[in-house]
């Protein structure tokens, strides 16, 4: 099970075929953020469930007390790449409000049962981003 650059690496030169599906029923995106202060491109891989026509990830960083730096980053530059499969687009990130979290946190707990662990062992609220392709 790979995760981290070698995820990436495997992801981009395989298309996908290696990463995508990292574990039995949880499948990975690619999310490319501009640094807020490098201003290189940085690529992190991140399990997603879909919403309409959009992607969903967390910020949960495995519960630790500040967001992981690739939601900093967008915070700052909202334009991000994705990359679902052999697919490579460009994607605006929003932070979801407080009901559309409500909505879909049940729904990426089912996907990922950790997250309720990740929660429950920080004081952050956990951010639920919804990228949006354009």
């Amino acid at each position: 099970m790979l995760f981290g650059q070698e995820h990436v690496d495997a992801y981009r030169r395989t298309d996908g075929e290696v990463g995508h599906e990292w574990q039995d029923g949880v499948f990975t995106l690619l999310l490319t953020t501009i640094g807020r202060r490098s201003g290189e491109p940085y690529t992190t891989p991140l399990i997603y469930i879909r919403d309409d026509d959009a992607y969903v990830v967390v910020a949960s960083k495995g519960g630790a007390d500040d967001h992981p730096d690739w939601y900093v980053n967008l915070v700052d530059n909202p334009e991000v790449e994705v990359q679902v499969t052999s697919e490579t687009f460009a994607a605006t990130a929003e932070t979801v409000d407080s009901d559309t979290r409500e909505r879909l946190w049940p729904e990426l707990v089912d996907v990922w049962p950790d997250y309720d662990n990740y929660a429950a062992s920080t004081d952050r609220e956990i951010p639920v981003v919804r990228l949006t392709p354009r």
